[in-house]
């Protein structure tokens, strides 16, 4: 009888606890440090350059998941890496306020990055194991809603309470101390709940160094199958730069509504970033891919791939408004944001749809990780030169730079070939 309740539990005790937990870091990795590193006084080249680095474990990702699959079982990894992204966020926030805290923050970022990105993989193969196929189905929107309430939380109301410690204190250093040791404090509990919380799936087994050679052969045997698919060429030139753009804009913007306005930026305070970027933006970004998802599903990916390029692309004109014009009203960086964001979130249905269009047929699984690191690599790249552009260039010149760069994704859109039919929702 104890076994059993320990192998069954009831789904709305851990996903949303465990999607929450998988959101946190990724954002805080990505998205908060381009801020803190802001506010410490580095370049806008070298916050995009270093940040951008941090995109890394995301990329290796599909390598470094059957790791995962051969040493301990997921459950272990979680609570694991739950626990090392906790003292890893704590070494970071005990560090900042040391004259030597950049050394130490790129190790501490670099170890919850890759903790994170570990965490991932074990959460996403939990998830299919501790559930069935039923339940799947049913909580696919719940750990959906709870991963994004993650990002809504690190980039908005943590970056709004660095905002108020920072009124408090009147030291910058020390507030963004304080606001590290929350999530750090999180991960500690985080950690323990889910160690007594989660189900010990039967499924859910340590292969071992033995079992496991036939299954490594396998995996790279299917992972070098994904470079010999009909015209890989476009199909990765596809994922690499139809978020040329964006994935330049979005280690800038930040920076740009930071900067004061002698400096070509719009001078907003710490929390009305919080508040402008990481909420008002993030929901924006939200109800854009849920829209772009439903009709998707209507008309299928090749009705409306043009219109969703369309919306991730053009959208960036409200940012070479806000630069030319810089406006001090709220009301109106918050509807351009909010513009650019949801273009975003609707333009980006037609990246994810056509990885899951390119990795139909067999070895799916394995295919579709492979995408997800090209995808991460597509931000990567982009990401680490765009500081040192937007420097040469200016705001302005910049945001108009951004612009143009949709011409390469056009281009790669018209050698694509998609189903008709692929995306449609089913009727029967």
């Amino acid at each position: 009888m104890p076994q059993e309740k320990i192998t069954r539990r009831n789904p709305w005790t851990w996903i949303p606890s465990l999607y929450y937990a998988e959101g946190i870091p990724y954002i805080l990795v990505m998205s908060v440090s381009v801020l803190f590193y802001k506010q410490m006084g580095l370049t806008n080249t070298q916050i995009a350059f270093f940040t951008s680095w941090f995109y890394l474990p995301w990329v290796i990702k599909p390598l470094w998941s059957p790791v995962v699959d051969i040493l301990k079982t997921k459950r272990q990894w979680i609570i694991l890496m739950q626990l090392i992204i906790g003292v890893g966020l704590g070494g970071l926030a005990l560090t900042i306020p040391l004259v030597n805290y950049l050394k130490y923050s790129m190790i501490f970022f670099w170890l919850i990055a890759l903790s994170s990105a570990t965490h991932d993989i074990a959460a996403d193969g939990f998830y299919m194991l501790g559930l069935s196929q039923k339940n799947q189905s049913l909580f696919i929107g719940i750990r959906s809603l709870f991963y994004r309430l993650a990002m809504i939380t690190g980039q908005g109301a943590f970056i709004i309470f660095t905002g108020f410690l920072q009124a408090k204190t009147q030291n910058i250093p020390k507030a963004w101390s304080y606001t590290f040791f929350v999530p750090a404090v999180l991960f500690i509990i985080f950690s323990i709940y889910h160690k007594l919380i989660l189900p010990h799936s039967k499924s859910d087994i340590n292969q071992g160094i033995d079992k496991s050679k036939y299954f490594l052969k396998e995996f790279f045997k299917t992972f070098a199958l994904f470079f010999k698919k009909k015209d890989i060429g476009i199909t990765l030139g596809f994922l690499l730069i139809y978020r040329l753009g964006e994935a330049q804009l979005i280690k800038i913007a930040v920076l740009f509504l930071k900067d004061g306005v002698i400096n070509g930026g719009l001078g907003l305070s710490i929390e009305a970033i919080g508040f402008v970027y990481g909420t008002i933006g993030l929901i924006s970004l939200i109800l854009g891919g849920i829209l772009g998802g439903f009709l998707a599903s209507k008309g299928g990916l090749k009705k409306w791939i043009w219109w969703m390029f369309a919306a991730i692309n053009i959208p960036h004109v409200l940012y070479i408004y806000l630069a030319y014009f810089q406006p001090s009203n709220l009301i109106t960086i918050n509807l351009c944001v909010a513009g650019e964001q949801f273009g975003y979130g609707f333009g980006f249905t037609a990246y994810m749809l056509y990885m899951i269009y390119t990795s139909e047929g067999n070895f799916k699984t394995v295919h579709y990780a492979i995408c997800t690191g090209f995808m991460a690599l597509s931000m990567m790249i982009p990401g680490m030169f765009s500081g040192w552009i937007q420097e040469i260039l200016g705001y302005q010149h910049f945001f108009i730079w951004i612009f143009i760069t949709m011409i390469p994704g056009y281009l790669i859109i018209r050698a694509i070939h998609i189903d008709p039919e692929f995306g449609k929702r089913s009727e029967n």
